[in-house]
């Protein structure tokens, strides 16, 4: 089952709308999971702790994010998913607009096995 986690990046209000649009959906703002516990915190250790609660990262940062799933694969470790969120797609201003992909994404991949997917949110051409 599809559970996200919205990094630092992300407003928490993405969360509500999700929370608003589907009252099943589970996700997590990073300055609420764990009490904040992860906030600042190494992307390795947030993606690990991620992996063992099942939920898969939402992101903007493929800066970092990418090269470290690249190594994390080739030394086999896993990962609960991530999903990588474009700027020149969907701006981190356009809550809405994530939301609603975010709304869509999870209800078509919902029972997904997410474990190492990488996957690129696109907005759906009208």
């Amino acid at each position: 089952m599809l559970k996200l986690l919205l990094d630092e990046q992300i407003s928490p209000k993405v969360a509500a709308g999700l929370c608003r649009r589907d009252p099943e959906i589970v996700v997590r703002s990073m300055p609420e999971w764990e009490d904040g516990a992860f906030l600042g915190q190494e992307d390795s250790v947030c993606l690990q702790e991620a992996f063992i609660q099942k939920l898969t990262l939402v992101t903007y940062d493929r800066r970092t994010i990418s090269p470290l799933l690249k190594s994390w694969a080739e030394t086999g470790r896993h990962h609960a998913g991530v999903i990588f969120v474009d700027e020149k797609t969907i701006s981190q201003a356009d809550m809405g607009g994530l939301v609603e992909c975010l709304d869509r994404l999870a209800r078509e991949a919902r029972r997904w096995d997410w474990t190492d997917i990488a996957y690129f949110l696109q907005r759906q051409v009208k």
